[in-house]
């Protein structure tokens, strides 16, 4: 949705895939650098913005964008009509600009459709029990694209970005990254989670609790090229059930680069003290990740956790005022660290991942700081600057390179 021309590409595409024969929803973005746009002019009147009237500010932009793909739509002969979210019934909490969706009254959508009308519906946003407008956050799209998909009982939800689909790690550090044709709704949301950008993980978890099958596709290519090679293309996010599904023991390597670690030395070790250390960080509305807590020596221990990398100052400003009360030592900090996580729900069955994982990294030299492990994840906590190298040498441990 860059431009009008973009905006037409996308409606011939809509018309091929209604042409053959589908029902079709579709739910766009704003217009690219729109949303932040309307943001930047809200910061210029207010420095912290009143979260009620950003969300009637912010919401705009996904309005132009279903009223330009409508009239494109008209204007190639199809009929189509576009609705804000609040007008498809979708009602969402008060929590404005991250709100999340409680129902989807889809009554007036399903008699458009019934009708043979394309219905365009704003991404990103509803409204509350009380009228207002509210938003969902970044990536907001792609959850209310899953969300009515959900509502609707779709087939299938096809999500278009900048992207050609769900790859074993980023292209940009890993030339021999492959695309993956499937992957589950577990691995998608373990990667977004630890990462990956191709999808939010809010809308991986709603097509998940869902069971929406959902496909990543690309946007660049020819909105004309045959459905059937189309309908083929880019990942499919399915469910580990499903029949012939593939089941390599690890899917991708992610990687995060906003991470901090924090650790904070000689706390008394007695019941209580890990609340007494992270309760200020999560009352300052800080999310912790990574966790260690070291054996006690002479009733002291320490204490180690990650954090945002943005949060970091503010978060060590926390625990420094909190020390004397901690009975610590001392605060310490480094914020160049990385996370980076092999993913794969083929370790449920095959042992000795994390072995391979830790030996291919020492190989390499890489220290390991911390480690966190789920069923179908293995985390490790590095030095920032050994992460393109950890990730570049876990792809080719693993053979993700290979189909």
């Amino acid at each position: 949705m860059g431009s009008t021309e973009r905006i037409k590409n996308v409606a011939a595409r809509v018309a091929k895939w209604h042409d053959a024969g589908h029902q079709i929803v579709v739910v766009p973005s704003a217009m690219s650098g729109e949303t932040n746009r309307l943001i930047g002019l809200a910061k210029e009147i207010m420095a912290q913005p009143d979260p009620r009237e950003l969300d009637m500010i912010a919401s705009t932009g996904e309005q132009v964008s279903v009223g330009l793909l409508a009239m494109a739509l008209l204007a190639i002969g199809k009929d189509a009509v576009s609705y804000t979210g609040w007008q498809a019934g979708i009602r969402t909490d008060s929590s404005f600009t991250k709100a999340r969706i409680q129902s989807i009254d889809d009554t007036r959508v399903r008699g458009d459709l019934a009708n043979g009308k394309i219905v365009i519906i704003t991404g990103f946003q509803g409204m509350d029990d009380d009228g207002n407008i509210s938003t969902l956050g970044r990536g907001g799209s792609d959850t209310s694209a899953v969300a009515i998909a959900a509502a609707l009982k779709a087939d299938e939800c096809l999500i278009y970005t900048d992207v050609d689909g769900v790859y074993t790690t980023d292209p940009r550090v890993v030339d021999e990254a492959r695309r993956l044709s499937k992957i589950t709704f577990e691995e998608m949301l373990e990667l977004a989670s630890l990462g990956s950008k191709v999808l939010q993980t809010r809308s991986v978890e709603f097509a998940g609790n869902y069971q929406v099958p959902t496909r990543v596709l690309s946007s660049l290519t020819d909105p004309l090229m045959p459905l059937a090679d189309e309908a083929k293309s880019g990942t499919l996010i399915s469910f580990e059930e499903e029949s012939n599904m593939e089941q390599a023991v690890i899917s991708g390597i992610a990687f995060n680069r906003d991470e901090a670690k924090i650790t904070v030395l000689g706390v008394p070790d007695k019941p209580g003290v890990a609340f007494h250390i992270l309760g200020p960080i999560a009352d300052a509305n800080i999310e912790v990740d990574m966790i260690i807590q070291n054996q006690s020596v002479d009733g002291k221990t320490d204490f180690t956790f990650t954090v945002p990398r943005g949060d970091y100052v503010r978060a060590m400003t926390v625990l420094e005022g909190n020390k004397e009360q901690l009975g610590a030592t001392k605060v310490l900090g480094d914020a160049k660290v990385s996370k980076v996580s092999a993913v794969g729900v083929g370790m449920r069955s095959h042992v000795g991942v994390a072995s391979q994982m830790f030996r291919t990294l020492s190989e390499e030299g890489i220290n390991i700081q911390m480690i966190s492990t789920s069923e179908i994840k293995i985390s490790v906590l590095i030095d920032e600057k050994y992460m393109e190298l950890a990730v570049r040498a876990l792809h080719k441990a693993f053979n993700l390179e290979q189909g």
